[in-house]
This record gives C-alpha cells, structure tokens and sequence, in this order.
C-alpha cells in the first residue's frame, strides 16, 4: 500500500475531516452526468457540428459568470476561472480536430475533454487540480448538446447529507441551505470541496471509500473534526444536529483573542483572496493571496492597478497583513509570463524563482504593495512562496526593504527550507509553514492524487517533525512562526501546532470560531502532551486518533 486507507473505523466509515462541525441526516448522491447514447451518428455538417459545440461551450461560460455573481469571494474566484476554461480556444480547437475526424459535437467534446485533462494530469500541481473543473465543463456542455437537463445537486425535499465521488467547484460554490454536509470518496485536503465547504463553514469530509455504498435516505452522522461518518438510527438525527446547534451556539459566543486556557497568546489570522473574505472577528490576515490581479491576463498589471487593488483590502483588515507576492510558475500558468512547459513543473519554475527569469514582476508588486500601505497606514508584511535556501530568503529580504517595505518573511513548503530554517530566519523576520506543498513534498505525493490523500493528510509525522523543527529555529532566532496551510482551521491540529511551538494559524474565516474555543479549553502544556501524541504515532490515522481521544476523554 502507498497510502494509509481512509475506509473503515470502529464507528464506521473515515475519510479525511477538511472541514470541521457536526451533524446528521440523511444521505443523497449527485445526479450521474449525462450518457452519451451507444451509437454514434454521422457527423452530415462538420461546420455545424463545430458551431453547436461551441455554442454548448459559450452558454456554459455564460453560465458559470452568471452562477458566480451569486457568490461572493473564493468561491466566485473559482467559478469565473472555470467559466474561462469552458472558452479556451485550445478547447475550441480540440473540439474542431475532433469533429473533422467524424465525431459529432458532444462526443467531440467529451474527448477534447479527456485530452485536455491528460495534458493536465501530465503537468500535475495546481493544474491537475482543474481536471474536476473540465469534467464539470464536459457534463454541462453535452446535456446542453443533448437536450439533457444539467447535471447538479439533488432536491429530496428535506435537509440532506451530500454524497458523490467528487464534487465540481460549480456544485460546491452553489450549495443550498438543505444541505447539512459534503462527503466525497474522492479529493484531499485541498480540493476545492474542501476549500469551499469550509468557506461555507460546512462539515465535510474527502477521501473517504464506501460512502457511495450507502443507499439514498440513508440515516448517517458527520464529524468533520475526525473524518468519521457513522450510520444512525433515524431518531438519532434530531439529537445530532441538537447537540451540533449547541456547539455552534457556544462557538460563537466566544469572541476576543486566540489564546490557551492558561493565557498564551496564538493570534487567530485569515486567509483572504480578496475583500470578500475579510470577517471582523480575526486579529488580522496570515496570508494574503494575490494571484487573483494577474489571472487570465497577457500583460501583467501595472503598479497602480495592483496599488488599488491592494488598497482595498488593506483598508477592511484591523490588524496585521501577511501579503504573499506571485504564487505563480509552470504549475500555475500565467499568460503573460510565457514560461517554457516543465516536465515536473511542481518542481520547477514557481513561486520566487520566477523572479529570475522576470524581476520585473516583483519589482513591480513590491512597490505596488509598498504604494498601498502608505496610503492606508496598513501593518503590511510580506512573504514570499516557494523559496529552498538561505540565498534566496536573503535576496527576497533585501527586495523587500528596498522597495520601503519593513518586514520580510519566507514561506516554509519545502523540506529543504524546513530543515534549514535556523539559516533562513538569520535572513527574514518571519516565516510562515505552508502545510499544503509541504506535505506534498514531504510525502512525494502529488497533491492532486485523490488517491493518495492519506499521504497527504497534514497529520503525517513526518511533516509534523518538519513543524516542530522550523518552530524551534523560531522560537531560537525570537522570531515568529506561523501556519498558513489549510491545516490551521482543524481545531484539533491547531493544538498539536501550538504544542509545537507554531506562533500563529491562519485560515478560512468560517473556521476561526472553532479553533478558537478549542484553544481557550486547554493549557499550553495540554497542547505539547497533544503534540508529543502526534509526533510519536506511527501514521497520520493513529496521530489522529490520539489525540481526538485525548481531547474527549478531558472533555467527560
């Protein structure tokens, strides 16, 4: 086996927990996508086969934007960038080369798909993140070609578990108020379903295997926090979901400062893509994203686009702004970069080493950045991503304060970094661990292999000793040391992280209140115990089950 199976528990089925909360209720699955028929027809007017298709592939686009305008934030994000793919014009001319080899429009479509989604497999990274999004593309193209009603969520008339081997971003940004939670068998940590359904503060669940067995209507419990799903006798749900509301309740009525039981300080950050994202209730933004001006474009954005832009958000955050520059390379094209096609381009040209080949660009950002937040008087640090050695921390650090910027971070993703972060922090004034290309590197899984989610599972001990090793170097140098991986919003992993000695967690603000009151029930030497627990487990499951254990049995 190369990955520890997420199948089975004493309670019943396990996935990965990605979004914490509890409830329950039953169970219904996605509507399957559209069939296409056995026999395929003659293609009789090519020129109107190509016309139709990308006909079907407009009206999607159309859409998706107009389905975006619904939502707000990352969510909106991820809808307008899969509208984008649905008119492509490498899209448009697949679809043409398939229909002059006598494949009428919607099958046409559905292989262009699944050649687009080999090339993005092949490049892997963020990129082969985005197959979900073509095949979301496919379907609705070919019920649209077909006459078939659009694949999407079901309707069973009362509040409802949602079950599917994946979810789209377009399913997942669209969820209605019925449904109570997302359990997928595929998808890891950080799929979108996973980002969204925290966003949306819904319990959720990825990766987990035999929950497409159950039938509909199926009575069945969630926990988010663990990643278990339970069936339940159906006069058990009321008494679930009563239980989860209390929790809620009490959740939100915790407000103030992150801190243990014992006062310790852990400031409770967000990460943000945009002004949409901004809650009130955080002591300031741990990551910043700034991908969102230069997607899609083919010049990148001048320094006074980018200065207003980041204006904005800087002027809705009360508190410290940890702005990440570019996270962008050959796994996370940009056009107007035209970097060369990477064999393993998650190992290649992105992040700051981009900032080689195009100085440019950060130049550009940093004074942009510094232009910002002299106009709002915003405490506005910056970090950069993807950075190995201590070279490259201190060229980054002197950009930074050359550019009038006071305060210069790395971010830790790469065990290279991790392991020699002493050096680094010689070099900047902060770093902060980004759990998610950690533990892809760390694991040499690919983050975007559903099937190897459980390599990915932040509570691998390996990468909680990579952790605990940069928040040493931290705690050694004086300087902080914070998580801005999705991990942060897991409110028992943020325990383990400040019993490692992590500074400050970042994360989505739907999560915040959670992580918070796990924090102000336990001391900070409740919090080491939790991490020496973790550390000492043989795989992430066990790590998990220790300390979810732990937690419980001090909580009776």
């Amino acid at each position: 086996m190369t990955s520890e199976p997420h199948t089975s528990h004493a309670d019943g089925l396990t996935g990965l927990g990605v979004s914490p909360g509890r409830t329950a209720g039953p169970v219904y699955r996605m509507s399957p996508p559209p069939t296409l028929p056995a026999d395929v027809p003659p293609v009789a007017d090519p020129a109107g086969e190509v016309s139709a298709a990308a006909a079907a592939l407009r009206f999607v686009a159309d859409e998706l934007t107009r389905l975006s305008r619904q939502v707000a934030g990352t969510a909106s994000e991820v809808l307008d960038t899969e509208a984008m793919m649905a008119v492509d014009p490498t899209l448009a001319d697949a679809v043409a080369r398939r229909v002059d080899a006598g494949r009428p429009a919607a099958w046409a479509v559905t292989d262009a798909v699944a050649e687009q989604q080999e090339a993005f497999a092949a490049i892997g990274g963020y990129i082969a993140e985005r197959a979900a999004d073509l095949a979301d593309v496919r379907d609705r193209a070919v019920a649209r070609l077909l006459g078939l009603p659009m694949p999407g969520l079901p309707a069973p008339g009362e509040p409802y578990v949602l079950i599917a081997e994946d979810l789209s971003p377009a399913d997942t940004a669209l969820l209605g108020p019925r449904v109570l939670a997302i359990v997928t068998r595929r998808g890891g940590p950080t799929s979108h379903t996973a980002i969204l359904a925290k966003a949306r503060g819904l319990p959720a669940v990825v990766g987990c295997a035999g929950i497409l067995d159950l039938p509909d209507a199926t009575p069945v419990s969630v926990d988010g926090t663990t990643g278990v799903v339970s069936v339940v006798a159906a006069a058990a749900v009321p008494e679930v979901r009563e239980a989860a509301a209390r929790d809620r309740a009490r959740l939100s009525s915790l407000t103030g400062p992150g801190r243990t039981a014992d006062g310790r300080p852990v400031p409770l950050l967000l990460n943000v893509g945009g002004v949409a994202d901004v809650v009130a209730d955080a002591e300031g933004v741990g990551l910043f994203r700034t991908e969102f001006l230069f997607l899609d474009r083919t010049t990148a954005p001048t320094v006074d686009e980018q200065a207003r832009a980041y204006a904005e958000v800087f002027a809705a955050v009360p508190g410290k702004i940890v702005l990440r520059t570019l996270d962008a390379g050959a796994d996370k094209p940009l056009p107007f970069l035209g970097l060369a096609t990477e064999d393993n381009p998650a190992l290649g040209v992105r992040g700051l080493r981009v900032a080689r080949d195009h100085p440019a660009v950060l130049a550009d950002q940093l004074a942009a950045v510094a232009r910002a937040a002299a106009e709002t008087g915003a405490d506005v640090q910056v970090m950069a991503p993807m950075v190995a050695t201590a070279a490259e921390a201190a060229e980054f650090a002197a950009a930074v304060r050359s550019a009038g910027l006071p305060v210069a971070g790395v971010m830790i993703e790469v065990p290279g970094a991790a392991l020699r972060a002493r050096a680094l922090l010689e070099a900047v004034d902060f770093v902060s661990i980004g759990t998610n290309d950690l533990s892809q590197y760390t694991m040499a899984a690919d983050r975007t292999n559903g099937e190897l989610a459980g390599l990915l599972d932040p509570w691998q001990p390996a990468v909680l000793e990579l952790v605990a090793r940069t928040a040493r170097a931290g705690a050694a140098a004086g300087k902080p040391v914070g998580v801005c991986g999705e991990s942060a919003g897991d409110p028992l992993l943020a325990l383990v992280y400040t019993g490692l000695g992590v500074t400050s967690l970042s994360m989505s603000g739907s999560v915040l209140p959670a992580v918070r009151a796990s924090l102000a029930a336990r001391s900070f030497a409740d919090c080491e115990y939790l991490a020496r627990l973790a550390l000492d487990a043989p795989d992430a499951a066990t790590a998990r089950r220790a300390v979810a254990g732990s937690v419980a049995g001090a909580a009776t």
